[in-house]
């Protein structure tokens, strides 16, 4: 990726008020980016974007991806040359309580981000950001058997889609969305599938990092659920480099890079729940502690792991910090903000360590 490719480059994002967003949107515009975004209002308080004060840096439009209308005037006034569509409603548990606001954000909201992009004339890439969760759950609710790799089940780009839950069924109707703008219309678009994306900022409900930093903050016990089920643990900042190497890609060779593409961890990095709420107890020190909830709870997949190997032929992208060092990461994140220090700095300290490792 060259800084000097994105310097000036106009740039539109959906959903730069949400965790990955923000951490976008600092890293464009210390790349030289012109940033306009265009989401609701933080989901959470407190939350990455204000905290960073990101509204600061970019052109921040409040504004709903279901309202064409909207959508329309704005990215038609921002003259975009790239635009990264991550707006949506992203948590499995709540797609179970609120499934017709999950299929018409993450499903319309898509074909309305495309439409608008495809008659804006400025437009030269899309990015369309989905998950790892888009694929046909080939194992159930069962957790990885005992002595068994967990490298022999990573999905693949040609796996068929799926869902069981609305959320992943949703951002599985995203995926084919784009596949009939390319095939319909030629579209330069391609979709990214990245999950279970950790690091500092992320405050969002039922995700297992923020539910250890509300418990930590709080002096409380971590509570988790699910302790066998396996996660291709990424940090933020790894798919976010993978979505600027791929617009890039786009801009730059239309047509070639126009399809579907996994971002995952290394295959040592797939770990279970509880392997993960442990390590993070133990990098927090003190009491710092977690216990398993019993309760009953809604079916999610048990096993999930990507096979990012076409990324790193074809992007020439690979994960740069494995999961110990994201971890620590997001407890020397954690403690900046609880000692009340200046979190911009403490986020583009971090990109620039990344990008310069």
């Amino acid at each position: 990726m060259k800084k000097s490719f994105w310097l000036n480059k106009e740039i539109f994002i959906t959903g730069h008020t949400g965790f990955k967003g923000a951490w976008l949107s600092l890293w464009l515009t210390l790349l030289g980016a012109e940033v306009t975004g265009y989401a609701l209002k933080p989901p959470t308080e407190p939350n990455l974007f204000d905290l960073c004060r990101v509204n600061q840096l970019v052109k921040s439009i409040t504004g709903d991806v279901r309202d064409l209308a909207k959508l329309t005037r704005v990215m038609k006034a921002a003259r975009p040359e790239i635009v990264i569509h991550l707006a949506a409603q992203p948590i499995v548990r709540e797609s179970y309580k609120v499934p017709v606001e999950t299929f018409s954000t993450n499903v319309m909201g898509t074909v309305n981000v495309l439409e608008v992009a495809r008659q804006c004339a400025s437009v030269k890439a899309v990015v369309n950001v989905t998950t790892d969760k888009v694929y046909a759950d080939r194992n159930g609710n069962s957790a990885v058997p005992a002595g068994r790799q967990v490298t022999s089940n990573a999905y693949k780009e040609f796996d068929p889609l799926g869902g069981h839950d609305p959320y992943s069924s949703s951002k599985a109707c995203s995926e084919l969305v784009a596949q009939a703008y390319r095939r319909s219309y030629g579209m330069n678009v391609a979709t990214a599938r990245a999950g279970n994306v950790i690091g500092g900022g992320d405050w969002a409900a039922d995700r297992l990092v923020p539910d250890f930093v509300r418990s930590i903050l709080k002096g409380k016990q971590l509570v988790i659920r699910s302790p066998k089920a396996v996660r291709p643990w990424q940090y933020v900042l790894e798919p976010l480099y993978g979505y600027l190497l791929l617009a890039e890609k786009l801009y730059r060779h239309p047509g070639k890079y126009a399809a579907a593409w996994n971002f995952g961890p290394e295959k040592k990095d797939a770990k279970p729940v509880e392997w993960l709420a442990k390590e993070l107890c133990s990098l927090w020190g003190g009491r710092a502690s977690y216990a398993l909830d019993k309760g009953k709870h809604p079916h999610e997949t048990g096993f999930l792991m990507l096979d990012a190997g076409k990324a790193k032929r074809e992007l020439k992208w690979r994960p740069k910090w494995d999961l110990e060092l994201g971890l620590a990461k997001i407890v020397d994140w954690t403690k900046a903000y609880q000692a009340g220090q200046e979190m911009r700095a403490v986020c583009l300290g971090q990109i620039e360590e990344y990008t310069n490792g």
